[in-house]
């Protein structure tokens, strides 16, 4: 964890570091981003706990309608509920996709926790600050996290000096081309369910 004195940005005195204030500011973002994660981890699995008891619930009413005789008041009834159930189970479908994305982010954020603890450490340790070799190590380090080859080439791309903006035009295009050769794969757009 980072760990700074206040600041004295106010009331500089011969002791101000803008170093401190910078420690201070990646401290406060790391914070924040952690307190948004714990608060929304709650709610996703609140979310998550409705949708798996969901799921048992449409099966139970699919296996029920499924069930009914086959008479002539029945059948309407019969094939609107599998009806129902189907199209229940697509966008109960379609919400795991959403967790989906929520679990990169999270993943992503935690990353960024990471990656800023790093950096808040190497800056506030003067005997590593002007090593070269402590700045490739911890550089390493939080590529090493990344667990898609699209980040890494999004890392890479900063680390030679590319722009943000380049470097995210970089990260969307191997993207793109991995949801193509998916689609080319098995001739869907949809991609498979894959939480971490």
């Amino acid at each position: 964890m980072i760990e700074v004195q206040g600041s004295t940005a106010r009331n500089p005195d011969l002791d101000w570091s803008q170093i401190r204030e910078t420690l201070l500011m990646l401290a406060l973002a790391v914070a924040q981003i952690e307190v948004s994660m714990r608060d929304s981890d709650g709610s996703v699995e609140m979310l998550s706990n409705s949708f798996t008891s969901m799921v048992g619930q449409v099966k139970m009413i699919e296996r029920t309608a499924a069930a009914l005789p086959n008479t002539v008041e029945n059948t309407a009834a019969k094939a609107a509920m599998i009806e129902s159930c189907a199209t229940i189970s697509e966008m109960m479908h379609s919400a795991i996709v959403a967790f989906q994305f929520y679990d990169k982010l999270t993943q992503r954020l935690s990353h960024v926790t990471s990656s800023l603890g790093s950096l808040a450490n190497l800056v506030s340790d003067a005997k590593r600050l002007y090593n070269p070799y402590e700045w490739l190590g911890m550089q390493e380090k939080i590529k090493s996290r990344y667990t898609m080859e699209e980040e890494r080439l999004m890392f890479e791309a900063m680390m030679e000096g590319k722009s943000v903006k380049q470097a995210l035009a970089i990260y969307v295009n191997a993207m793109e081309e991995k949801r193509q050769k998916a689609a080319g794969g098995n001739g869907s757009d949809e991609e498979d369910i894959e939480l971490f």
